[in-house]
């Protein structure tokens, strides 16, 4: 029970930036994460980038999600 109350608190803690780009790294390799971030847009993000979204100030969290849903990565992945 604890533990999982736990990972329902963990998974409305905020998301740093350097865990962002973490994960972007991990899913899309270090050479290519930041390359496909400025590149690709999304509706999620209102047709922004990954990149434009987090400069105007976006939460990473949120970020991420749309990253998540694009890729569609497993929800363990979220």
């Amino acid at each position: 029970m604890l533990l999982r109350l736990l990972g329902r608190v963990a998974c409305w803690r905020a998301m740093r930036h350097s865990e962002f780009w973490e994960r972007m790294d991990h899913h899309l390799g270090e050479g290519y994460a930041r390359v496909w971030a400025d590149t690709q847009t999304m509706a999620d993000l209102d047709g922004r980038t990954a990149l434009e979204a987090l400069e105007a100030g976006v939460p990473p969290k949120q970020v991420w999600r749309a990253v998540h849903a694009r890729l569609e990565l497993p929800a363990s992945e979220r």
